[in-house]
């Protein structure tokens, strides 16, 4: 599944650039158009923005608003696509990925890039091992006043680092004990990058716990599911 899941999320986030590139070429073209028109406009990923747009350039002549029309209907074929593929990842994430979704502030594209990233979270040998891989295990260092402070490493999976710190920003902004931890840390002195190390470190453990719980629940049941049990 992990496999799956990466060609999937590798595919999505092509999709997703591509669309970005042709949506600022076609703002430039609007741009060229008439200024003042582009500086009014929505986010072209959605239908409802695109419709007034579309309309627009119908009427307008030349190459300019010819191109501006192929890029438009270009942004709406990009946009059917990752929606199929969103679609396509939030199936197998639901599906396989329950005790992960179960953390506050991981939704399933987050979950589908930490289990793709992971690839089996069965190689790593501890939670240390896993935490070290991500980058979020903290480092010691002194340089003066800052004798015994800690620091981010950057070393790691940069996209696993990434994922975590979306589940942490996602945790700070909401209720719950992800915010509550966060102001614990700052009420004790804890600077506010500190803190965030700390939360992320934190989760860190909740997420190799889940995906253990994930993996152990997918073996149960291939084995339930095997011609030898039948």
């Amino acid at each position: 599944m992990s496999r799956e899941l990466e060609l999937l999320t590798e595919r999505r986030e092509t999709l997703v650039d591509q669309r970005t590139a042709t949506v600022n070429r076609l703002q430039w073209r609007i741009h060229e158009l008439d200024p003042i028109r582009s500086a009014e406009l929505k986010p072209l990923i959605f239908a409802k923005h695109r419709a007034p747009v579309a309309a627009w350039l119908a009427d307008q002549p030349g190459l300019v608003a010819e191109l501006a029309r192929d890029e438009l209907d270009d942004i709406a074929r990009l946009t059917q696509t990752i929606n199929a593929v969103e679609k396509r990842i939030v199936q197998q994430v639901r599906a396989h990925a329950t005790h992960l979704l179960g953390i506050p502030g991981c939704g399933e594209l987050t979950a589908a890039k930490i289990i793709a990233e992971t690839a089996n979270v069965t190689r790593f040998k501890s939670e240390a091992a896993f935490a070290r891989y991500i980058g979020v295990a903290p480092l010691p260092y002194s340089s003066g006043s800052t004798d015994g402070h800690m620091r981010f490493t950057r070393s790691g999976n940069r996209q696993l680092n990434a994922a975590v710190h979306r589940i942490a920003v996602t945790q700070i902004r909401m209720a719950g004990p992800g915010r509550q931890y966060y102001d614990k840390r700052r009420t004790k002195g804890n600077s506010s990058s500190a803190a965030l190390r700390l939360l992320k470190r934190r989760i860190t453990r909740a997420v190799f716990s889940r995906l253990k719980a994930d993996e152990a629940d997918r073996r149960s049941q291939a084995t339930a599911d095997s011609p030898e049990r039948r």
